[in-house]
């Protein structure tokens, strides 16, 4: 009896001097939502040196305290396909409740200069693949000769405007020389942090199902990732999207690697209940596949791409009055179309061909995952919404106005699911998504009754709204609704 005694004052005692620390900061009386244990209850949350230290009902104490009664507190939300990584694009994000932002299918090369020129100056964390497509580029392309030699490829990138002319590295197919030097640069990158291999097969028409199934067989020896955008986008039952996702998950099982499939609302067409049904069955044998989706009826590309050689029209399903120009909302005919294509071949349009019902099926369906696929906005502000306003637009209209999904499974699939696909080979996700003990203070704090997107696609840049704090890293990047200037809490995310 007295060790039972014993041990109800001990238990006593701890929990007295665990309310009784002062924390840097306690987010008190939230709403706290953490899918990675199913946790939905009021706690407070005492924060210390950028980590979560203590969940709690008892009383916390802090050197400061924000009260988030009648709010959710959720983990930040992870953003695996994020093109759009400069200040500006983060800002937008950062408001739309996203702490972790990622260029995972595009990837980068050099991968080392890549994070180098971040370092520093990240308003919310950041990380990247190495980029099959950049690694053709600098391997089939004389880049001395075009004058980048040294310079990063990544979008928007002056580099990336000077090889949107060529189309080698698009339509070639690579020597046997060519490909030992691709799968040498793809272990560079890997060897220098990327947190896996990224490809846009779509627009590489010319790499051989051999060449792309090699370096899968790379990803598998260093034990990362793929993170695909598959072959085809097309309508025809051969050589069409089901094609596309079965040479993927064929290149899954050879070579044993994890295939992560990006954006199956848009390169799924019509056939999106399909794909996802043959991705289920896959990961019913065992094959570690995943996939994404961003909530929108429209897509975006540049107007050299691959995609657009031949009778695209018919293979997309799609008409020339469907491709919109962000820069100013003018819809093209056929002439316009080319003589963008010939003389701007990077000029970013958005092409409006995505069936909202196949949308829906996707946001809603068990595992899939939120990824925005943000572009990188013009000097005049405009882009695609969906790089502002993804999460919200979840939030917003598939959780509260459809009730497609419930509000858990939401905040699942935009922060636990994207760091369990990379904590396996990336050890600081471990620390992501999550509410708990030890994690990162990466937070999100918001209203459910008002979070909305606002950015359209005639003012593409407008800031989500309700979101009252976000957090990276325990710093607060929005507070009391405002987007905090010149604060850089961002680190980056390595192997």
């Amino acid at each position: 009896m007295r060790l039972v005694h014993l041990a109800i004052l001990a238990c006593a005692f701890f929990a007295t001097a665990v309310s009784a620390q002062t924390y840097d900061l306690v987010i008190t009386n939230g709403r706290v939502m953490n899918p990675a244990n199913g946790l939905d209850s009021v706690r407070n949350i005492g924060i210390n040196d950028g980590a979560i230290a203590a969940l709690s009902r008892d009383v916390l104490y802090g050197k400061e305290v924000v009260d988030a009664a009648g709010l959710v507190v959720a983990p930040g939300f992870i953003d695996l396909h994020a093109h759009g990584q400069r200040e500006f694009e983060a800002r937008l994000q950062a408001q739309d409740g996203v702490t972790t932002q990622l260029e995972m299918e595009v990837g980068t090369f050099p991968v080392a200069d890549w994070y180098a020129r971040r370092e520093g100056a990240a308003p919310i964390n950041y990380g990247s693949t190495v980029g099959h497509m950049g690694v053709r580029i600098a391997t089939l392309l004389d880049m001395e000769a075009l004058g980048i030699a040294g310079k990063g490829l990544e979008l928007n990138s002056e580099a990336m405007a000077i090889v949107s002319q060529q189309r080698a590295w698009m339509d070639d197919a690579a020597t046997a020389e060519q490909l030992e030097t691709i799968k040498q640069r793809v272990q560079q990158g890997l060897d220098e942090g990327a947190l896996g291999v990224g490809y846009g097969i779509n627009y590489t028409a010319g790499a051989t199902r051999e060449e792309i199934l090699d370096v899968f067989r790379v990803a598998r020896r260093n034990g990362v990732t793929n993170f695909v955008h598959s072959r085809f986008m097309t309508e025809y039952n051969n050589g069409g999207s089901v094609d596309a996702i079965q040479e993927l998950i064929a290149d899954a099982a050879i070579s044993g690697a994890g295939l992560h499939i990006v954006h199956i609302g848009s390169s799924g067409g019509n056939r999106v209940g399909y794909l996802l049904g043959m991705i289920d069955d896959a990961r019913a044998q065992g094959l570690d596949i995943t996939t994404e989706v961003y909530p929108y009826t429209a897509w975006s590309t540049f107007i050299g791409a691959s995609i657009f050689t031949g009778d695209w029209t018919t293979a997309q399903g799609m008409t020339f009055e469907d491709i919109e120009l962000p820069s100013t909302g003018e819809r093209l005919n056929a002439q316009r179309f080319q003589e963008l294509r010939a003389s701007a071949p990077d000029t970013i349009i958005v092409g409006h061909g995505m069936d909202e019902q196949n949308v829906t099926r996707a946001v809603a369906h068990p595992g899939v995952m939120i990824a925005s696929d943000g572009m990188v906005y013009d000097a005049n502000g405009r882009a695609h919404p969906r790089g502002a306003g993804t999460f919200s637009r979840v939030l917003g209209y598939y959780v509260r106005e459809k009730g497609a999904l419930s509000l858990m499974d939401a905040i699942g699939k935009m922060s636990y699911l994207p760091a369990k696909r990379l904590e396996g080979y990336v050890p600081q996700m471990e620390k992501k998504g999550r509410i708990e003990v030890g994690a990162d203070a990466d937070l999100v704090v918001f209203d459910p009754e008002t979070v909305k997107d606002q950015a359209t696609f005639n003012d593409p840049a407008l800031p989500s709204t309700g979101y009252r704090y976000v957090l990276v890293n325990g710093t607060f990047i929005v507070r009391d609704g405002a987007y905090q200037e010149g604060v850089y809490p961002g680190r980056p995310v390595r192997r």
